[in-house]
């Protein structure tokens, strides 16, 4: 009691999921906001209790307000398509791609109860799967359909997230998705084809520096600033006027000085 006398006492409450997820979706214009956010969230605690664990996954409020995101964007290109379609394309395109196979079998089990009826088509290839081919063949690749696949889940995560990021063990594909993925929007943006654009890339390995070679540096005797390789990049990324995408990739080990 002395002790608890000389610190002063704080309660921690679990935030109501259900609740975040309703106001953020009537938010983002859904009408059915109550039913689709009790779906979501009774979804989320499915995966909790059945799906295995990975160091990887995430099902906590960060990931569900990803989801809910992505579910407002596609209802505002898509205003007239069915708001239950909207949101469970929302949950597979957000978390399908991080599943190991045994879950993603057992993760559209679970969508296919609390979502029952509902037919969502797999992710168009069209003329990027007809590039991808052409790209591996280019260089020496075979086109296998798991590399195709995961270069349709790269492309459909870029496309609402700002950074992504490939896990995966040496020689499991990872280099290789992504740097075929950006040569067939590259040929595909040549050939001409509406909505691709050419891909620049600066790659680096954030462990073969440290961080002020990475971040950059402040020198409190001269007062100046010396940038860093990122800063420099962003810098460089910045003043280029041309519509390509630029893509900064960060290839080697993951680690808690740089990764956040």
């Amino acid at each position: 009691d002395n002790l608890k006398a000389l610190f002063r006492p704080v309660a921690m409450m679990v935030p109501d999921m259900q609740l975040i997820a309703e106001v953020m979706l009537a938010a983002e214009g859904f009408e059915d906001a109550l039913p689709l956010a009790e779906k979501t969230v009774t979804l989320y605690d499915l995966m909790v209790q059945q799906l295995s664990k990975q160091s990887h996954y995430d099902y906590g409020l960060r990931s569900l307000r990803g989801v809910l995101v992505c579910a407002g964007a596609l209802k505002r290109d898509n205003p007239k398509h069915d708001e239950e379609l909207i949101v469970l394309r929302a949950i597979r395109d957000m978390n399908v791609p991080k599943f190991i196979k045994e879950d993603k079998d057992l993760f559209m089990l679970l969508l296919g109860d609390l979502f029952p009826g509902m037919e969502l088509p797999e992710s168009e290839q069209g003329n990027l799967g007809r590039a991808i081919d052409e790209c591996m063949r280019v260089a020496g690749l075979q086109s296998v359909p798991i590399i195709k696949q995961k270069c349709i889940e790269l492309r459909d995560s870029k496309e609402t997230r700002h950074c992504n990021m490939l896990v995966g063990l040496t020689l499991s594909g990872k280099t290789t998705t992504w740097k075929m993925l950006a040569d067939a929007r590259t040929m595909l943006a040549k050939e001409g084809v509406e909505g691709y654009s050419p891909v620049r890339i600066r790659a680096l390995n954030p462990k073969s520096i440290s961080m002020q070679e990475l971040y950059g540096s402040f020198d409190i005797q001269t007062m100046d600033w010396t940038d860093g390789i990122l800063s420099a990049v962003f810098r460089d990324f910045s003043k280029d006027e041309r519509p390509d995408d630029k893509w900064l990739v960060l290839d080697g080990p993951g680690g808690t000085l740089w990764i956040e």
